[in-house]
């Protein structure tokens, strides 16, 4: 069989000390433990991790193992050396320090079990942790009207998380909160709920909850960075000659504008400060009004008469 390279396996130098062992195992059994990540892959590097600690772990067993270092070479077989004998206990752990065996996650390899001796059952020494980890960040997203982001709003949220208890068995929970959106949220924005997310391990504090907003589509106005963007109808006439016109606001009110003579269709006037409202370091936006000429398709005799007249005056 090949020899392990437990401490390649952890990520760890050959001289850690413990906190060092503790801490790389603990970053790589929140990462693949198969109730978390369900990836392709994540419960065999799981059970190799836990493998790894079980020995590594272990000054009794880590120094056993660390005798081996003059009996392999890369790449070549491995057979323990004579007359070796494996201390008592064996396997491994959970996290809550009780004991599994073998078929909990498959087995342990033949490289453990020939050093020592395979299916028993056992637990870490000391029984249950006593290091301290900080809880993991969680990340979930929200929908929010545009008026919401715009005027701000509170809205309850529930969100089912996976997390590890203060044993670090893996519990499912249905949390409930209420989360306040700030006015001129803008989409895609990311907001911080301290302390909302994973539980904290060994007195530790818990980690953060972001929430990735998302701004859902309005039938009236786009949302262009931090500006607001609307079209406004004219008839032929106010283009020409120019007018003031009314432009509606997101929140109703109407706005007048002066339409320069002259105006095409496609042209686009901006108000200052009427787009998303300033929030934190971010400035206010703008209203865009995207001018559409809108050309009648029916017209009276007099329109039509009046429309010719002036189709000669233009000499076409």
């Amino acid at each position: 069989m090949k020899y392990k390279d437990y401490y390649a396996i952890l990520g760890i130098d050959k001289n850690a000390g413990e906190k060092d062992i503790k801490k790389a195992y603990r970053k790589l059994a929140r990462k693949f433990h198969p109730d978390i990540n369900h990836d392709a892959g994540a419960e065999q590097k799981f059970k190799e991790a836990t493998e790894a600690y079980d020995v590594i772990g272990d000054p009794e067993k880590r120094k056993k193992y660390d005798e081996l270092g003059a009996n392999w070479k890369a790449g070549q077989d491995f057979s323990p050396p004579p007359g070796w004998r494996h201390p008592p206990g064996g396997m491994g752990t959970d996290f809550s320090g009780q004991a599994f065996s073998s078929e909990d996650f498959g087995g342990f390899s033949d490289f453990f079990s020939s050093l020592f001796g395979g299916a028993q059952t056992g637990s870490f020494a000391g029984g249950a942790p006593n290091w301290r980890m900080r809880g993991q960040d969680h990340e979930a997203s929200m929908d929010i009207t545009l008026e919401e982001a715009v005027h701000g709003t509170r809205k309850g949220i529930a969100l089912q998380t996976t997390d590890l208890d203060e044993n670090g068995r893996v519990i499912r929970a249905t949390k409930n909160m209420q989360v306040s959106i700030p006015p001129g949220t803008g989409d895609h924005s990311r907001i911080r709920l301290a302390g909302q997310g994973g539980s904290g391990m060994g007195g530790a504090p818990a980690g953060h909850l972001y929430l990735r907003v998302h701004i859902l589509p309005h039938p009236r106005f786009q949302l262009k960075g931090r500006d607001l963007q609307t079209t406004l109808q004219i008839p032929p006439y106010d283009a020409a000659l120019g007018a003031r016109v009314m432009v509606q606001a997101l929140d109703g009110h109407k706005l007048a504008v002066n339409l320069p003579a002259g105006t095409s269709s496609g042209a686009q006037l901006r108000l200052k400060g009427r787009g998303l409202p300033a929030s934190g370091k971010k400035p206010a936006g703008d209203l865009l009004v995207q001018i559409k000429i809108s050309v009648p398709k029916n017209l009276s005799e007099q329109e039509r008469t009046l429309y010719e007249e002036l189709k000669k005056c233009a000499g076409a």
